[in-house]
């Protein structure tokens, strides 16, 4: 058998670059994306969650965007359907981003960049202990190093000494100096640009809504994690405009409400939207310890819902949104009582591999089988 090079590989769709119409609804926007790459499998699914313990009458679908492709990358993919096609319609010949050590995204863009023949750099926040050392391969990391992405470790310290923004300069004015066209992502994928991905998934969910795919004519409520802002502000822009009409909470695992609206609101402005973000998008405080850290209480959660209804969530964005969300249906069930909810699951299953050892006594499920014979 030949090698790569020497065989002719098809020409599969997602690796042509196509014409983008945005909705009639979302049409006056601006600037609308010309083209994008069809990166993901689209759509994803909606089904019941059967979740325990809902208030009375409420009903809670799934939609499932931890199964978009890309090696289970998640939301990550709609956003990067648009960025990849304005990177390769810039001439760019490599791309650059930034993230945590177990960054979703990342792990996304390197898939992304590797399908469109792109060199891709990351540049890893990781403990100052760890920073001189192998990353290892745990988790989103083996998925980054076996696409052949260049990681870049930056200490904690100089992560927030220096910044996303000069980080990013450092290595990019490097490459422009080798030559090379580099095309910069910010952290999670989050631009105006980007925030297209997320209302291209409202027209996607009225879509399916008509179908017939979900018994009903549309949801009360979409819930989210909201980890940069993207995510949420395109559903709430999306859901507005298209007179879907529902109330989109978005659950933070990181940071501030009030920042997460200043955020949504500057890729408002960048699609000279017309609205503002505290009109159309309820964002809580998720976080609890803190970014990417789990209380027993949440990681018992995930491993409960895991075993009653076969979701399996992740511990730093969807399973933070999900704890949330239903502490907060227990706290004031007349507020859902009768409500039908649809939350997003925006995946990063690999996250867990970071917290396999307080996962460990969980789930001591096991034993060596008993043989007589």
């Amino acid at each position: 058998m030949g090698s790569l090079q020497e065989t002719q590989l098809p020409q599969f769709e997602f690796l042509t670059k196509k014409p983008y119409t945005p909705p009639s609804w979302a049409a006056h926007l601006t600037p609308t994306p010309s083209h994008l790459f069809s990166l993901g499998h689209f759509p994803t699914p909606i089904h019941k969650w059967n979740l325990p313990n809902l208030p009375k009458n409420t009903q809670v679908y799934v939609k499932r965007d931890d199964l978009s492709g890309m090696q289970l990358s998640g939301n990550k993919v709609r956003k990067l359907e648009f960025l990849m096609a304005e990177a390769v319609e810039e001439g760019a010949d490599c791309v650059i981003t930034i993230g945590g050590v177990q960054s979703n995204h990342c792990r996304a863009t390197a898939v992304a960049a590797k399908y469109l023949n792109l060199d891709c750099y990351l540049i890893l926040r990781t403990t100052k202990d760890l920073v001189y050392r192998d990353p290892g391969l745990d988790g989103n990391l083996l998925v980054e190093r076996l696409a052949g992405a260049r990681i870049e470790l930056v200490s904690e310290e100089d992560y927030y000494r220096l910044g996303r923004d000069e980080l990013i300069n450092i290595l990019k004015n490097k490459l422009l100096g080798e030559g090379r066209k580099p095309y910069v992502i910010p952290m999670g994928g989050s631009t105006s640009l980007a925030t297209w991905g997320y209302i291209e998934a409202v027209r996607e969910i009225q879509q399916q809504l008509k179908q017939g795919n979900v018994v009903g004519a549309t949801f009360d409520d979409i819930v989210v994690a909201c980890g940069s802002g993207c995510t949420g502000a395109g559903l709430a822009l999306g859901s507005r405009l298209s007179h879907l009409g529902a109330q989109v909470h978005a659950y933070s695992s990181w940071g501030s409400p009030d920042y997460f609206y200043d955020y949504a609101q500057g890729l408002l402005d960048g699609l000279q939207a017309g609205l503002k973000a505290r009109d159309i998008i309820d964002i809580k405080d998720a976080k609890g310890l803190g970014y990417a850290i789990n209380t027993k209480e949440e990681l018992i959660f995930l491993k409960e819902i895991a075993e009653e209804t076969g979701i399996i969530l992740d511990p730093v964005y969807s399973g933070k949104a999900a704890f949330q969300m239903m502490r907060d249906m227990a706290d004031d069930p007349a507020k859902w009582e009768g409500r039908k909810v649809l939350f997003i699951h925006t995946g990063g299953l690999l996250s867990l591999y970071d917290n396999m050892e307080a996962v460990a006594p969980l789930v001591g499920n096991w034993q060596r089988m008993d043989i007589c014979r």
